[in-house]
């Protein structure tokens, strides 16, 4: 059985430039996680389920986890000193770390600390995404906003993790995808999934039809695609939504299928975040062999305005997305 640290190493050949880094940063975000887990596993017999009545920069309630998982991760990248910043889904600004060996470090982190948070009141899975990329700016000084607005195609890893009927870190540096999943009894993550590879096919759509009336057209033209019968394309496909974006993602990931979050009228440039959650799925999907945009471009091709920024996200297997897009820009006006 090979753990994550040890996998890593054996594999520095793939990012020999900042192996040592990978790995401290890699083995603090696996820490945290745990910590999370930990706390995630006590859901409903302790206080940290529930709303804190607060909002966050995106205008939505924020839960306790939500706030305890920030703090965490937050705190294990800052102790492990191996960047220089980082960028969260529940933080209005950027995060500087300006002490001496930090300012010298040359990489950041942007995460969404707990995907899907609302689902913990109900024992659903929920997950935590995590980006890495390079700064732009001097090492040496403090990091600027322009280095947190760096398209997709600039990252150098990405990954989350899945905290569900067991607790799985899955990753990529461009080399491929990579799960690991942790032994309870031990705190270790082991590899199970090596080398993930999305088929080219799927019989999963995974979209909330609740907003059907609001979708796009080229939207609605594609779930009656996916609802119409048709045997030698194995039609009608299956409806599978949960609801977290982890756990969507994850079983596309491994079974084949596509997951749809698009623009509507209430969101007219998409609800997903580009640089939390869209551009580090969209990595790990390209690295499986499957592809994600926003309908009609390469998500990892858009150049970030702001921090926060949203977008409609279609993302899984090829066939699936090239049928997709095809119907947008059909019925695009």
């Amino acid at each position: 059985m090979i753990t994550l640290g040890e996998y890593i190493i054996a594999k520095q050949h793939d990012f020999p430039e900042a192996s040592g880094e990978l790995s401290q940063l890699l083995g603090a975000i696996s820490l945290a996680a745990k910590v999370v887990n930990r706390e995630i596993n006590k859901a409903g017999i302790a206080d940290i389920i529930g709303t804190t009545g607060f909002e966050n920069i995106q205008g939505e309630i924020q839960q306790k986890m939500d706030l305890y998982a920030n703090d965490v991760f937050k705190s294990a990248l800052e102790a492990r000193g191996e960047v220089c910043g980082i960028a969260s889904e529940e933080e209005e600004e950027f995060i500087t770390f300006d002490d001496e060996r930090s300012v010298n470090n040359k990489y950041i982190v942007l995460m969404d600390p707990l995907d899907g948070s609302s689902n913990i009141d109900v024992n659903v899975s929920v997950g935590t995404i995590f980006s890495i990329y390079k700064r732009i700016s001097p090492i040496g000084e403090p990091v600027i906003l322009e280095d947190f607005l760096q398209p997709g195609v600039a990252q150098v890893a990405a990954g989350y993790i899945i905290y569900g009927s067991s607790t799985m870190l899955v990753y990529t540096t461009g080399n491929g995808v990579h799960g690991f999943t942790c032994d309870p009894s031990l705190g270790v993550f082991y590899l199970s999934h090596e080398n993930i590879k999305i088929p080219e096919d799927g019989s999963i759509y995974s979209i909330n039809e609740g907003n059907y009336l609001s979708f796009p057209e080229g939207v609605k033209k594609y779930l009656k695609y996916c609802q119409a019968i048709d045997k030698e394309s194995n039609r009608p496909y299956t409806s599978r939504y949960i609801g977290s974006l982890v756990s969507d993602f994850h079983r596309n990931l491994l079974k084949g299928g596509i997951y749809i979050y698009p623009s509507t009228a209430l969101s007219p440039q998409g609800k997903l975040r580009l640089l939390y959650e869209c551009n580090p799925m969209a990595f790990l999907m390209e690295q499986a062999g499957g592809t994600a945009s926003d309908g009609f471009q390469r998500i990892m091709e858009i150049k970030p305005s702001m921090l926060h920024q949203r977008t409609s996200f279609f993302c899984g297997s090829l066939n699936m997305i090239a049928e997709a897009q095809e119907m947008m820009n059909k019925y695009s006006t």
